[in-house]
Parts: structure tokens; sequence; C-alpha cells
């Protein structure tokens, strides 16, 4: 099959997710209030953040994944995934902001004194907003070697999103632990990856 095209179609399965969730805002909107459950606008908030989790997730299972099937085109859709992560958890924000604190700015340092997981939240959204905006190819080709050390925020941008996650969940932590041990699991992965010798 041709790269390109396979490449074009690694797209669309990324926007399926987003779809996903405007179908359910669609039926809350027209027809069916329940559908996004008893607090949509809070669940639609999580839901785009759960998403991006995936999505980093995803990113860390590459690797791993790669060395089993031994194929290069996998490799070469990490940067889409990485661009899908941020794309979602921009709209998590983007939803928290608008559904949330209803872009009422002068709420959002109550809001933070209240919550202050989102500031964790957000100092890992910047993260993945740095290595989203040098996904492409001038940026790796101006940062050199730095290129690779500056794209290892993944590792504390992960970590800090298990933290906002652990801090969220309010009674049930078994969704937030099984994640945290993937994440766990595949960070361990590609640390030990990294220090074996050649």
């Amino acid at each position: 099959m041709d790269k390109m095209l396979l490449t074009r179609w690694f797209w669309l399965i990324l926007f399926l997710p987003f779809v996903f969730a405007g179908i359910r805002v669609a039926q809350v909107v027209w027809y069916d209030a329940s559908a996004l459950g008893p607090d949509p606008a809070q669940n639609l908030v999580d839901l785009f953040g759960t998403i991006a989790l995936w999505f980093l997730c995803a990113v860390l299972f590459v690797t791993p994944v790669q060395t089993v099937i031994k194929t290069r085109w996998l490799l070469r859709q990490r940067r889409a995934l990485g661009v899908a992560c941020f794309a979602y958890a921009l709209l998590h924000w983007l939803s928290y902001a608008g559904l949330l604190l209803e872009w009422q700015w002068q709420n959002l340092g109550q809001d933070l004194l209240n919550r202050p997981y989102i500031i964790v939240g957000f100092l890992a959204g910047l993260m993945l907003a740095v290595l989203a905006g040098t996904s492409n190819n001038t940026s790796v080709r101006a940062l050199g070697l730095r290129w690779r050390i500056l794209h290892r925020l993944v590792y504390p941008a992960a970590l800090l999103i298990l933290i906002h996650m652990f801090w969220v969940a309010r009674s049930d932590y078994t969704e937030v632990v099984l994640y945290t041990a993937v994440v766990l699991l595949l960070l361990l992965h590609r640390w030990r990856q990294r220090v074996k010798p050649a």
C-alpha cells in the first residue's frame, strides 16, 4: 500500500474519537440530554482528557511494538500520534475553559486555589505543546541532537498527567491505577532500552 495513502488513513483514524465526542454532544443538544451522563460538561472535559491519555500511551507503545513487528511504518506514525495527543489535550483544556470556567478568567485564580491539579495538568499541557510544536522536519534539522533531548519531555509530561489524574479522581481509583501501571511499564521499557549496553 502506498505510504502516503496509509498515512492519510492513519490521520482519519486519529480523528475518530473527535467524531464520537461530536456525536455525543449533538445527542445532548438535540434529543438525549443523558448521552454524556448526569454532568455533560464535566464528562466532556474528562472524555477529551482520557482520549489524550490514550494517545500518549500509544506514543509510548510504538517503540516496544516496533521491536516486535519490525516495521518502520509505525515508527513514522509516532509523530502523528504525538500531535493527536496534544490536540485532544488542547480540547480538554478548551472544554474546561469554555464549559466549566465559562471563559470567566477572573474566576481562574480561585479555581486554581480550589483545584491545584489544574496547574499540574497545565504544566503537562505546556510540555505537550512544545513536543507537538517541534514535531516537524524543520525543528529536527534546526535542533540537531538537542531535538532528542527536548523530546524526552514526554516522560515528565506523562508523570504529571498521572499525578493530575490521581488528584482529579474522587473515590474510585481503579481506572487511574490501571493507566498508571500501563504508563509506568512503558516508561520503564523505554528507560531500559536507553540504558541497555551496546
